[in-house]
């Protein structure tokens, strides 16, 4: 690879991040966490509900004396504004002094959201970007992430994702810089018990963020410093930990990696294939870390051929190449080469985790053209042509 010159420190704008809580065992740490707060609490955990579990339950025992509010498994997948409504129309009116969100992701922007509108009432449809009318003010309860996937970072953003299926269906967020968790509580030890399929698509879904915050053309020095190496990281980890979900290493590894995407991406943006996630999680129900997966090796395909025809010292193209030199062994290849090495590694690793195809979750040839159209490519670093979008959609149909 030839010699480049120091890349200059540029300005850069730092979005707020949580208190962040990191290590094995740091669950325990959340009564006491939740004690500064006061003495009611709204627990919102999955359908599979965290609180009938081993470590559930010890967090109850350990909560006991206090006149604690739990809420219980109603977020069963991605949440709809519907969802958020019907909780907060709930708990409305109730001394709530802290809501806890317990699970994966949907359960941490369900439960967001519900601490940003339970101040403010009504619903929570009005403030969703691109749908609602009303900018959000930014107060909320205080609230606690505790991720028990290692996957969409919300645990450190300051967006949650809602969405509804059907013909105006549509995946956007409630936002404001207001509404970043008081704290992240990231305790790996709670995503052991991941299954493989869910281990995989949470790792694609970090990787994806990582990847295209890095290469966003609103990255900065400090994102990058970031990205770089939590990319490695779920590289190099994410096949450990579906292969043994007890690898408490690469959990570790993978659990930092997923929450320094939320850092980034908040920091930097996000690219073509959450474009897509956009414009196709509002026609299909389809979990959102298979769809970013299944699609990210063919994406960055399709960028870096365009690039290096019609751009090939883009910064981008030399990122590519960065991480591609980490991973290869063979020396004194060509920028253009080591950034090719790079995205086979990605399909490689699409193909190795078996991640389904969009098809599989009803989406058809037909409706491809309009997908296409409504795909957002804002911070990519360079913008595709339909036909090069529609290319991506038809190599992972």
């Amino acid at each position: 690879m030839s010699g480049r010159q120091i890349r200059m420190v540029n300005a850069f704008h730092l979005s707020g991040i949580p208190r962040i809580i990191f290590g094995p065992g740091t669950l325990k740490k959340l009564p006491a966490l939740l004690k500064e707060f006061g003495d009611q609490y709204l627990i919102i955990t999955g359908a599979t509900s965290f609180m009938s579990g081993h470590s559930g339950r010890i967090l109850m025992n350990s909560l006991e004396g206090g006149s604690n509010i739990i809420y219980r498994g109603r977020i069963i997948k991605e949440p709809s504004p519907s969802d958020v409504d019907d909780i907060v129309k709930e708990y409305s009116g109730k001394e709530i002094d802290a809501v806890v969100g317990i699970g994966g992701g949907s359960v941490l922007d369900a439960a967001k959201a519900v601490s940003a509108m339970l101040r403010i009432g009504g619903s929570v449809r009005e403030y969703i970007e691109g749908v609602g009318t009303r900018k959000h003010p930014g107060i909320k309860i205080p609230f606690i992430a505790v991720p028990t996937t290692a996957g969409t970072g919300s645990e450190s953003t300051e967006n949650a994702v809602l969405s509804e299926i059907g013909t105006n269906g549509f995946k956007r967020s409630l936002r404001h810089y207001g509404l970043v968790p008081d704290i992240a509580l990231v305790d790996p030890e709670l995503t052991t018990g991941c299954p493989p399929e869910i281990t995989s698509a949470s790792g694609m879904d970090a990787l994806t963020q990582l990847i295209e915050s890095y290469i966003s053309v609103n990255a900065n020095t400090f994102t990058d410093s970031l990205a770089e190496e939590a990319i490695r990281l779920i590289i190099t980890s994410l096949p450990k930990a579906v292969k043994n979900g007890s690898d408490l290493n690469a959990r570790k590894a993978l659990s930092y990696s997923a929450m320094i995407s939320g850092i980034t991406l908040a920091n930097a943006g996000l690219g073509v294939v959450h474009g897509f996630a956009s414009s196709i999680g509002g026609c299909i129900d389809i979990p959102h870390g298979v769809l970013c997966g299944t699609l990210l090796g063919a994406a960055n395909r399709i960028i870096l051929n365009n690039l290096l025809n019609t751009d090939p010292v883009n910064a981008a193209v030399m990122k590519y190449a960065k991480i591609g030199m980490f991973f290869t062994e063979t020396k004194n290849l060509t920028e253009g080469e080591y950034a090719v090495r790079f995205i086979e590694l990605l399909e490689k690793l699409v193909e190795d985790l078996d991640l389904p195809r969009i098809g599989n979750y009803g989406l058809k040839t037909e409706m491809l053209e309009n997908i296409a159209d409504m795909t957002s490519q804002k911070n990519n670093p360079v913008k595709l042509s339909k036909d090069e979008l529609l290319q991506i959609l038809k190599a992972r149909i």
